[in-house]
Protein backbone atom coordinates (compact mmCIF):
# COMPACT_ATOMS: atom_id res chain seq x y z
CA UNK A 1 0.00 0.00 0.00
CA UNK A 2 0.82 3.40 -0.94
CA UNK A 3 1.28 6.23 1.91
CA UNK A 4 -0.81 8.77 2.02
CA UNK A 5 -0.02 12.51 1.34
CA UNK A 6 -1.61 14.32 4.22
CA UNK A 7 -1.71 13.30 7.43
CA UNK A 8 -5.07 13.30 8.83
CA UNK A 9 -6.42 11.34 5.98
CA UNK A 10 -4.63 7.80 6.88
CA UNK A 11 -6.78 4.78 6.35
CA UNK A 12 -9.62 7.27 5.34
CA UNK A 13 -11.43 5.02 3.10
CA UNK A 14 -13.97 6.70 0.69
CA UNK A 15 -15.90 4.60 -1.74
CA UNK A 16 -17.20 5.51 -5.27
CA UNK A 17 -20.22 4.25 -6.78
CA UNK A 18 -20.73 5.35 -10.39
CA UNK A 19 -22.03 3.86 -13.81
CA UNK A 20 -19.88 6.83 -15.60
CA UNK A 21 -16.01 6.10 -15.49
CA UNK A 22 -15.60 10.23 -15.85
CA UNK A 23 -17.34 10.38 -12.20
CA UNK A 24 -15.03 7.47 -10.71
CA UNK A 25 -12.47 9.10 -12.60
CA UNK A 26 -12.67 12.38 -11.46
CA UNK A 27 -13.49 11.48 -7.93
CA UNK A 28 -10.48 9.14 -7.52
CA UNK A 29 -7.73 11.03 -8.43
CA UNK A 30 -9.35 14.20 -6.70
CA UNK A 31 -9.41 12.52 -3.64
CA UNK A 32 -6.04 10.13 -3.86
CA UNK A 33 -4.36 13.34 -4.18
CA UNK A 34 -6.01 14.72 -0.96
CA UNK A 35 -4.54 11.33 0.59
CA UNK A 36 -7.53 9.19 1.16
CA UNK A 37 -7.89 5.64 -0.06
CA UNK A 38 -10.43 5.26 -2.69
CA UNK A 39 -12.83 2.32 -3.84
CA UNK A 40 -14.87 2.63 -6.96
CA UNK A 41 -17.33 0.34 -7.99
CA UNK A 42 -19.46 0.50 -11.55
CA UNK A 43 -23.01 -0.11 -10.18
CA UNK A 44 -24.55 -1.52 -6.52
CA UNK A 45 -23.89 -4.95 -6.72
CA UNK A 46 -20.33 -4.65 -7.30
CA UNK A 47 -20.30 -1.65 -4.58
CA UNK A 48 -22.28 -4.03 -2.10
CA UNK A 49 -19.52 -6.98 -2.45
CA UNK A 50 -16.71 -4.49 -1.95
CA UNK A 51 -18.38 -2.86 1.37
CA UNK A 52 -17.81 -5.94 3.16
CA UNK A 53 -14.10 -6.45 1.97
CA UNK A 54 -13.19 -2.96 2.01
CA UNK A 55 -15.16 -1.28 4.70
CA UNK A 56 -15.32 2.45 3.57
CA UNK A 57 -15.67 4.88 6.14
CA UNK A 58 -18.05 7.05 3.51
CA UNK A 59 -19.82 6.12 0.27
CA UNK A 60 -20.83 8.19 -2.39
CA UNK A 61 -23.39 6.53 -4.80
CA UNK A 62 -24.92 7.59 -7.67
CA UNK A 63 -28.86 7.57 -7.88
CA UNK A 64 -29.08 6.57 -11.90
CA UNK A 65 -27.43 3.40 -12.52
CA UNK A 66 -28.54 0.40 -14.74
CA UNK A 67 -29.23 -3.31 -12.37
CA UNK A 68 -29.15 -1.39 -8.64
CA UNK A 69 -30.14 2.03 -8.58
CA UNK A 70 -28.57 4.18 -5.83
CA UNK A 71 -31.55 4.52 -3.92
CA UNK A 72 -31.71 0.61 -3.60
CA UNK A 73 -28.00 0.66 -2.64
CA UNK A 74 -28.21 2.86 -0.47
CA UNK A 75 -30.93 1.23 1.59
CA UNK A 76 -29.47 -1.99 1.60
CA UNK A 77 -26.16 -0.25 3.12
CA UNK A 78 -28.58 1.25 5.54
CA UNK A 79 -30.78 -2.10 6.58
CA UNK A 80 -27.28 -3.62 7.15
CA UNK A 81 -26.12 -3.69 10.88
CA UNK A 82 -22.54 -2.99 10.49
CA UNK A 83 -22.85 -0.40 7.72
CA UNK A 84 -25.84 1.41 8.88
CA UNK A 85 -24.09 4.22 10.20
CA UNK A 86 -21.42 4.54 7.19
CA UNK A 87 -22.18 7.98 5.73
CA UNK A 88 -23.84 7.66 2.29
CA UNK A 89 -23.92 10.56 -0.27
CA UNK A 90 -26.04 10.71 -3.04
CA UNK A 91 -24.63 11.77 -6.57
CA UNK A 92 -27.19 13.03 -8.96
CA UNK A 93 -27.30 15.08 -12.39
CA UNK A 94 -30.68 16.10 -11.14
CA UNK A 95 -31.67 18.84 -8.52
CA UNK A 96 -34.72 18.11 -7.69
CA UNK A 97 -36.31 18.20 -4.17
CA UNK A 98 -38.26 14.86 -4.99
CA UNK A 99 -35.07 13.42 -5.75
CA UNK A 100 -33.38 14.48 -2.31
CA UNK A 101 -36.37 13.90 -0.52
CA UNK A 102 -36.12 10.48 -1.76
CA UNK A 103 -32.85 10.18 -0.99
CA UNK A 104 -33.43 11.14 2.80
CA UNK A 105 -35.98 8.74 3.06
CA UNK A 106 -33.59 5.72 2.23
CA UNK A 107 -31.54 7.11 4.78
CA UNK A 108 -28.44 9.14 2.87
CA UNK A 109 -26.83 11.77 4.98
CA UNK A 110 -26.90 14.22 2.23
CA UNK A 111 -27.23 14.55 -2.03
CA UNK A 112 -24.33 16.32 -4.15
CA UNK A 113 -25.60 17.92 -7.50
CA UNK A 114 -23.41 16.69 -10.55
CA UNK A 115 -20.87 18.38 -11.47
CA UNK A 116 -19.34 18.31 -7.89
CA UNK A 117 -16.70 20.39 -7.45
CA UNK A 118 -13.66 19.25 -5.29
CA UNK A 119 -14.79 21.44 -2.06
CA UNK A 120 -18.01 19.95 -2.18
CA UNK A 121 -16.93 16.44 -2.34
CA UNK A 122 -14.21 17.04 0.23
CA UNK A 123 -16.75 19.22 2.50
CA UNK A 124 -18.79 16.33 2.59
CA UNK A 125 -16.49 13.82 3.88
CA UNK A 126 -15.00 16.51 6.71
CA UNK A 127 -18.70 17.08 7.68
CA UNK A 128 -19.19 13.02 8.27
CA UNK A 129 -16.51 11.01 8.76
CA UNK A 130 -14.35 11.99 11.93
CA UNK A 131 -10.74 11.59 11.77
CA UNK A 132 -8.20 11.08 14.93
CA UNK A 133 -10.83 12.46 17.32
CA UNK A 134 -12.34 15.38 15.91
Amino acid sequence: MNDTKKSGHNGVKVMVIDDSKTIRRTAESLLRKEGYEVITAVDGFEALSKISDQRPQIIFVDIMMPRLDGYHTCALIKNNQVFKNTPVIMLSSKDGLFDKARGRVVGSEQYLTKPFTREELLDAIHRHVHVDGK
